[in-house]
């Protein structure tokens, strides 16, 4: 029975893996034609980079997939080898951030996480998701509301009665934090770009 455990939660993990590490940011660019996103602005992967290049089209694409890796890998954990969605929805996520195929060098997770929350509990989900495109809205600045929706989740999972979710949450919140760290130190210097604007960020 252990040995089973341990499986599972080494393929849900490796599953989860393989899934976030799909850099559908830069697929998505150089078959557009416009060039390796790595190049671009501040060669982060994710679709706010994608943005910068003029392609609002690809840039929700890219927004659309990154969150979709990150449910797909939750929900084929649940469907193969129940009790380890949350072991798939992390490992999607560490892919996601630090994928092999790109010198571990990837997004800043926050349509991943998304997706994510969306298949484990979608009632915090919504919740994420207000938060996120609210403080965008007001702010205009990408990493700030990324890092509000991040720092909600955990509140959201506790409040709805999963203090498992909650646990989970703070983990992946805390590397979102640590994935903006460079955005953080721009925000306080007063550098950082706000979103439209094609300055690196």
């Amino acid at each position: 029975m252990d040995s089973e455990l341990y499986i599972g939660a080494l393929i849900s993990g490796l599953l989860g893996y393989l899934l976030g590490s799909i850099p559908f940011g830069v697929v998505l660019t150089r078959l557009a034609g416009a060039g390796d996103l790595r190049a671009i602005g501040s060669g982060n992967i994710g679709a706010t980079n994608v943005l910068r290049t003029g392609r609002k089209g690809l840039a929700a694409l890219t927004l659309l997939l990154d969150g979709l890796k990150g449910a797909v890998a939750v929900l084929l954990a649940g469907a193969f080898f129940p009790g380890h969605e949350a072991t798939a929805g992390l490992a999607a996520m560490i892919g996601h951030l630090y994928p092999v195929w790109l010198g571990f060098r990837g997004g800043k997770g926050v349509a991943t996480f998304l997706g994510i929350m969306a298949a484990l509990q979608w009632e915090s989900s919504l919740v994420y998701a207000a938060a996120w495109l609210g403080t965008l809205a007001v702010t205009r600045y990408s990493s700030v509301a990324g890092m509000t929706a991040a720092a909600l989740a955990p509140v959201a999972a506790a409040t709805l009665g999963r203090f498992d979710l909650a646990l989970l949450y703070l983990g992946l919140a805390v590397l979102v934090f640590w994935k903006h760290r460079g955005n953080i130190e721009r925000l306080l210097a007063g550098t950082e770009p706000r979103v439209g604007k094609r300055a690196d960020g």
